[in-house]
């Protein structure tokens, strides 16, 4: 027992002295201690003949994601690396004489990119290789999507003990309805367009014919994009990868040498006798390799600020999440934090033109239109040019539609024009445990938002009604901004999702291009040759508070088991509903979580 007491005010005394420091120190001397902690981190520097290594583990995102603390005291890399600072820094290494070639390094697992990402890194990735320097790329296992990217390497090599994965896309759909039923939780939609099957997660059971046929189209395409572009890297026709999709599946490595998808089956051993050979180092028995991998290299160069300092801004706005009321958070596009970042845009006279990059599913029909609203107003004044990520649908393109010009790649996902109103209540699961409402009101509806009940036909007219009124709107804008006739958007809208190159064909974007062609296209139309550089928004948050949040935030550890990994599923379908903060309770989003594997 005295020991006890002894250990427990020992603890108290030790978090009294703890807190004291804190609020001594404070935010700016937690800072100077980091500062200070970080100095003595010594800064590889870039050695003649190197390799530059790419980890295709890295997840690329559209803007910058801090690291975190815990990270940069490790001496670690960055994990997540924003793609205009991968493809300027593949652009500088081209022309970089210390680097003589990159290797593509698949062994740490997948990196979660999309597509419409992973085609602009591609196309990088060629340029390096025209200037004559090599690629080698190397993995225990390639799924699809790594091999996708690294089909553009002088040579592929493949683990004797691995294999391919070679059996098309799939995209495949949590249904809740019956979970919901279960436990007594009610469901009812209002939604105009047939094709639009955002709330059928939540309604039925499987794919409806409508969202089977679109997501079937939707899939062919980016497919037949990845046959034509790997085939031609590997001077094999989409059809003889198809017949092998088909047969195959999963190729090990030795067959998938002798189909000519890989170059060569090697242990890791063979490939960094390789990789020397490439660095000039002469012992090709040791186990190392003069290199530095790309967050490495990001670091130590300016590689992705290829501008002069200049006093002339082309702005790059990134749209990252779900469209939300408000502020929202660093995952969403909060309206009122994006409008507040165009009207001072709008008034920069140093800022000459504006892309806005949209990575987003939609959201809150309301806030698209006030973001659309302060984009229009802008373009009065500089050009104002969209540049599609993997997916920019629904509200993600009502932002869109008013943009001067939109740029998108071929696999982006795009489109689906249409809106809905979903509407849930607990009646049932209250009642079944014993709790029950009742209500006093002055007029018929007065309680028409009530969650206790259902709505009744009345009333789900009157949603219905403003349901249809939203649609409306939204077909007119994309009419008059995208300069087509009202019939012709009332036929590709319904909802329907469409690839970027099928979204060219019909109108709904200008030109097939990335985030680099975009902000070429306003450097152009502004005429200021040379003469301007990159400001990207928003803008990052100062240390002081990155580094109270990271110490301060819990620590979570990556699911290592399938049953985690659905129920971890399941809980982002859920956390769905924090976003439905719509006024008028009605959205344009594509299909909650839409997931192609």
């Amino acid at each position: 027992m005295s020991q006890f007491l002894k250990q427990t005010f020992a603890s108290i005394i030790g978090t009294i002295a703890g807190t004291l420091i804190l609020l001594t120190l404070g935010a700016s001397g937690l800072v100077f201690l980091f500062i200070t902690t970080i100095s003595s981190i010594k800064e590889p520097q870039i050695k003649d003949q190197s390799l530059l290594v790419f980890d295709l583990s890295t997840q690329i995102s559209d803007s910058q994601t801090p690291t975190s603390i815990k990270q940069v005291l490790a001496g670690e890399t960055q994990k997540t690396i924003p793609l205009r600072q991968v493809l300027q820094s593949i652009d500088a290494a081209a022309k970089d004489d210390r680097i003589v070639g990159l290797f593509l390094d698949g062994r740490k697992g997948k990196g979660g990119s999309g597509y419409a990402t992973m085609a602009e890194v591609r196309q990088a990735l060629d340029k390096f290789r025209a200037t004559g320097k090599k690629i080698i790329a190397y993995d225990v296992n390639w799924s699809e999507k790594e091999y996708y990217l690294a089909s553009v390497a002088d040579k592929i090599l493949l683990n004797p003990m691995g294999m391919i994965e070679f059996n098309g896309l799939s995209s495949r759909q949590m249904f809740l309805k019956g979970a919901l039923e279960k436990y007594g939780i009610g469901i009812q939609v209002v939604r105009v367009g047939d094709y639009k099957s955002a709330v059928e997660p939540y309604t039925r059971d499987s794919f409806s014919p409508e969202n089977r046929q679109q997501t079937e189209a939707l899939l062919r395409n980016l497919w037949q994009k990845f046959l034509s572009t790997v085939g031609t890297s590997r001077q094999l026709s989409p059809q003889n990868l198809q017949q092998i999709a088909d047969e195959k599946g999963f190729i090990e490595a030795q067959e998938a040498e002798n189909i000519g998808l890989i170059d060569e089956v090697a242990y890791f051993d063979r490939v960094t006798a390789q990789l020397r050979e490439l660095t000039g180092e002469s012992n090709t028995e040791a186990s190392s390799v003069r290199q530095i991998d790309l967050g490495t290299y990001i670091a130590e160069t300016d590689a992705f600020s290829k501008n002069n300092i200049s006093q002339n801004k082309i702005a790059v706005v990134y749209a990252e999440g779900s469209i939300v009321g408000g502020k929202g958070n660093v995952k969403q596009i909060g309206s009122d934090r994006f409008a507040k970042e165009f009207r001072q845009l709008r008034e920069d006279e140093t800022v000459k033109g504006i892309v806005l990059r949209v990575n987003s599913p939609g959201g809150s029909a309301t806030a698209s239109e006030i973001i659309l609203r302060e984009i229009l107003l802008t373009k009065k004044e500089k050009p104002v040019v969209v540049s599609m990520g993997n997916v920019a649908a629904s509200g993600g393109y009502w932002i869109s539609a008013g943009a001067d010009r939109i740029f998108a790649e071929e696999n982006t996902i795009t489109g689906s024009i249409g809106v809905f109103g979903l509407l849930h209540n607990i009646q049932e699961i209250g009642n079944s445990h014993g709790i029950t409402w009742d209500v006093i009101k002055t007029g018929k509806f007065s309680d028409i938002d009530s969650p206790y009940r259902p709505k009744n036909n009345q009333e789900l007219a009157i949603y219905q009604k403003s349901v249809a009124q939203v649609y409306r709107l939204f077909l007119n804008k994309v009419a008059q901004y995208r300069n087509l006739p009202t019939q012709k958007v009332q036929e590709i809208a319904q909802g329907r999702v469409w690839s970027g190159k099928e979204a060219v064909k019909i109108g709904l974007v200008d030109q097939i291009g990335g985030l680099e062609s975009a902000i070429a296209y306003v450097a152009e139309q502004v005429e200021l040759g040379k003469d301007w550089q990159i400001q990207e928004y928003p803008q990052q948050r100062n240390w002081e508070n990155e580094i109270i949040e990271r110490l301060v935030a819990e620590e979570t550890i990556p699911p290592n088991n399938d049953f985690t990994i659905e129920l971890l599923k399941l809980k982002e379908e859920l956390a769905v509903f924090q976003t439905f903060n719509d006024p008028l309770n009605i959205y344009a989003r594509m299909p909650f979580n839409f997931v192609i594997d």
